[in-house]
């Protein structure tokens, strides 16, 4: 795409048409187009998973994300996940649990596990551990991950 292209995009169920290089990162575009700055500048090779967003309900790493393979494609962001002042429950349990010390990975956390959870709601701590494994967190909070993770699929189960 020339770097004077209109793409559309639909984030958090609104949609946005920018003029906009479609080889740009969909990362770059969230945060300094779009303002959406939850989705975090991590390693920006796709390895840490501070990046993650929700693509169509799946997991994808918007720093490795060119803008024009998402264009038409329903995108979620951290700030698209609450429902008006309630939190997602997967929101809530990691606030529940202190699943985070300095914050830094837990957007991408968040939406990794709320992905998980759609297809394996009712994981063992074996399944939670290899679904989150891609996430790094600097404060080595995993064993309060794990238990976020445990109490969502709870609180979602009913």
């Amino acid at each position: 795409m020339a770097s004077s292209d209109t793409i559309t995009l639909r984030v958090n169920g609104a949609e946005h048409r920018l003029t906009a290089d479609g080889s740009r990162t969909l990362l770059s575009v969230l945060r300094t187009e779009l303002g959406l700055t939850g989705t975090k500048y991590g390693c920006g090779t796709g390895q840490c998973g501070a990046c993650v967003v929700l693509l169509e309900d799946k997991p994808a790493r918007s720093c490795h994300l060119q803008l024009g393979a998402v264009a038409g494609r329903a995108v979620t962001t951290i700030e698209g996940l609450a429902q008006g002042d309630s939190l997602h429950p997967v929101q809530q349990a990691f606030v529940d649990e202190q699943a985070f010390q300095c914050g830094y990975c837990t957007p991408g956390a968040i939406l990794e596990a709320v992905a998980f959870l759609r297809r394996n709601p009712h994981p063992s701590v074996p399944e939670i551990k290899e679904a989150m494994a891609g996430h790094l967190c600097r404060c080595a909070t995993y064993p309060r991950i794990i238990r976020a993770v445990q109490a969502a699929a709870k609180q979602l189960a009913g």
